[in-house]
């Protein structure tokens, strides 16, 4: 009758010697992964939506109450928002970035809570007639997002980001009169310019 079989000091070794092998390839996976940019923010699908806000601003400034001005600039959102996304699943595919990776999901939760707040603010201030002062919480707080998700992505996002920021400030302290003015500059002129710069250093 055999006796019980008593493992081998060489096989407990080969099996430790493979679980620290996958633990390093594990930390090496999530280290490239926590370091990867995120690089399908669209150029090109900015120049798009900068094209259309430009043609927002010139459609809100002829409006004749702020109810009918807000609902311009809230089409306008809606459009650039399925721009965008289209053009960033294109990107995606397009450069093999998993839009379910990890660069991926950092960048969005750095773009969503400046977006959420600045939809809070809008009825906010609309709710308290401070029509005058959504344009540079527009801006600024869209900046602020860029910035924020951006801090993932190539050094042209956050640059970008710092723009609208800037832009923000100004429209914020500048005449009441002007809003229209600094969003074409913001949505119009600097989505067009951050775009294509996007597009020709790293595609589409």
């Amino acid at each position: 009758m055999a006796g019980p079989r008593i493992a081998r000091p060489e096989s407990k070794k080969s099996a430790a010697l493979h679980e620290h092998a996958a633990d390093n390839l594990r930390f090496i996976r999530e280290t490239m992964e926590r370091s990867a940019a995120f690089t399908a923010v669209p150029g090109w699908g900015g120049v798009a939506m900068g094209t259309t806000a430009l043609g927002a601003a010139i459609l809100a400034s002829r409006q004749p109450s702020a109810e009918r001005w807000l609902m311009v600039w809230f089409a306008e959102a809606a459009l650039a928002c399925f721009v965008g996304a289209v053009a960033l699943v294109r990107k995606a595919g397009a450069t093999q970035v998993p839009l379910d990776g990890g660069p991926s999901r950092r960048f969005a939760l750095g773009f969503a809570p400046p977006i959420l707040a600045a939809a809070a603010l809008t009825a906010l201030l609309y709710q308290r007639g401070l029509i005058d002062a959504l344009p540079g919480c527009w801006l600024l707080l869209y900046g602020t997002a860029v910035i924020t998700g951006g801090v993932v992505s190539v050094r042209v996002v956050p640059l970008m980001g710092a723009a609208f920021m800037a832009l923000g400030l100004g429209a914020m302290f500048g005449p009441a009169g002007w809003g229209d003015w600094y969003l074409a500059v913001g949505f119009g002129g600097l989505q067009v310019l951050f775009g294509s710069i996007i597009a020709r250093r790293y595609g589409g």
